[in-house]
């Protein structure tokens, strides 16, 4: 295959999939939706996590981002893992094991605890995401029914990620905190059961040697790249910084060099030059960044600005989420009539018009103006996602599926990961910059006022009165000023999305 040009093929004469097949879609959605709702279910949850465990700033930030950062770091080694042994067989395994850490993370009594069961459903999730996008390409041969498949896998995990809060809320008004991890287990007892009937067994036919030092290296390069960005966020740039990221370089570089030397490498490095599939991969990136740093700040300001309820909350998200899988199925008839990249382009228009409201709107940010912006998101995210992915998935050839599935799903890792700890960070930095606290506190209250938002709120609680009156509505409006330049940082990340559509996807 020359470089810049993708693969040769016959898809559309091929077997098409009967009703095993389809049933076998909606098994597989099953670990999709968890997976992706637990990326964002915390953010309704963090103020009684924050009340229950009391973690300090940067432990919130891992408590969100823990779960992430091991899932980016081990989604390449897990996608070569299934295209050796069985992608199914992953798949299973990775189920068992999130079942059981999520009992287990209901129940952690400290926040450290809590940080440690995230890391671990991290370990399990990176072996089912890679799993089910790869089963979609050998189940689903034929590329008209293969494309609306990966539509509704898309589809599934975008809303995965925008109903994480709604589920979040529904259950956080009846039940304690844990309840939004005990709920993994009755979703994946079904796919336990049923994807062996099922879901046929895939691999690669020729997988070659396990080559352990890939495998590490990859962790590395990922795992590293994903700390530094988050320390970079809670801590500013710093050595330890520096080291992340010079860590990161060297093993990536090591990592590329050792795939080209490899006569079956578990990543096909020249992928990474054809335009289309390293420009869906970038796309990918960039809407789950816009995606998840929304849903970061927005929820926090519906619960702690606006003081609605955790149910209130989440339903007014409801028509978002609507909208992002009327697009995200949507597309599949729209892109036979039009180019991929004009489709994206035209969709993520829309998400950086919601982010521009939110930036307009600074202080008089109302409830209603949070649910029109957010279904304006939602609707470019739905679009860019079923496309990307699409993309990505047609691309690779079929024997390398499980690899190239986890570079897509380690562009969603990072991007929730970028989402939290620069869109976050930017809120959080902003925040303690600007809070003007009245005189007369304490100064441990001064200190855990300008640590967060849910802080500065308990604080007022604790204090009441007009002093207590006060530190509520300057905490409200130095958090309110942060999601301003967040949304604008936003809104420039979707504008960037926009280019990489039009310039890397003109023939896909």
């Amino acid at each position: 295959m020359q470089t810049g040009q993708l693969p040769r093929t016959d898809e559309s004469t091929a077997p098409r999939a009967g009703a095993r097949e389809w049933v076998a879609l909606a098994v597989l959605m099953l670990p999709v939706l968890l997976v992706s709702i637990d990326n964002t279910v915390l953010a309704f949850a963090l103020p009684q996590i924050a009340l229950a465990l009391e973690p300090d700033a940067a432990q919130q930030l891992w408590l969100v981002d823990a779960y992430a950062l091991v899932l980016a770091g081990l989604l390449v080694a897990m996608g070569s893992m299934g295209d050796r042994f069985g992608r199914r067989r992953m798949l299973l395994i990775g189920a068992t094991g999130f079942a059981l850490v999520s009992a287990l993370a209901a129940f952690a009594p400290t926040a450290e605890a809590l940080i440690a069961a995230r890391a671990a459903l991290g370990f399990f999730g990176a072996m089912l995401m890679p799993s089910t996008l790869s089963l979609l390409r050998s189940t689903f041969q034929h590329r008209d029914q293969r494309r609306l498949a990966i539509a509704v896998w898309a589809t599934a995990f975008s809303v995965g990620s925008a109903i994480g809060p709604t589920v979040g809320g529904v259950l956080l008004q009846h039940f304690a905190w844990g309840s939004v991890f005990l709920m993994a287990v009755p979703v994946l007892l079904p796919l336990l059961v049923l994807a062996p009937l099922l879901v046929r067994e895939s691999r690669d036919p020729n997988p070659g040697r396990i080559d352990l030092v890939g495998i590490a290296l990859s962790i590395v390069a990922l795992g590293a790249l994903a700390a530094a960005i988050k320390h970079v966020a809670v801590d500013g740039p710093d050595l330890v910084a520096l080291a992340l990221v010079v860590a990161s370089v060297v093993a990536g570089i090591a990592f590329v060099r050792r795939m080209q030397r490899s006569a079956t490498p578990m990543l096909d490095i020249d992928l990474l030059r054809i335009p289309a599939f390293s420009g869906a991969i970038a796309i990918n990136l960039l809407s789950v960044v816009a995606l998840v740093g929304a849903l970061f700040f927005l929820t926090q300001h519906l619960q702690l600005v606006e003081g609605m309820s955790t149910l209130d909350a989440a339903l007014l998200l409801v028509p978002g989420t609507i909208a992002m899988v009327a697009t995200g199925l949507g597309v599949v008839r729209i892109v036979r009539h039009l180019p991929a990249r004009v489709v994206i382009a035209i969709g993520l228009s829309s998400s950086v018009a919601g982010y521009l409201l939110v930036a307009i709107s600074g202080e008089h940010l109302t409830p209603l103006l949070v649910a029109v912006a957010y279904l304006l998101l939602g609707a470019g995210i739905g679009a860019a996602e079923t496309l990307s992915n699409e993309i990505v998935v047609s691309t690779a050839p079929p024997a390398k599926a499980g690899a190239a599935s986890a570079v897509s799903e380690t562009a969603y890792e990072l991007g929730a990961v970028l989402g939290t700890a620069v869109l976050g960070g930017i809120v959080s930095a902003v925040y303690r910059s600007t809070i003007e606290l009245p005189e007369g506190l304490a100064a441990a209250d001064a200190s855990a006022a300008r640590e967060t938002l849910a802080g500065a709120l308990d604080v007022a609680d604790r204090v009441q009165g007009e002093l207590g009156a006060a530190v509520a509505e300057a905490a409200r409006t130095a958090f309110d000023h942060g999601a301003l330049w967040t949304s604008l940082a936003g809104a420039a990340l979707v504008l960037a999305a926009i280019v990489v559509a039009l310039r890397a996807l003109r023939r896909a």
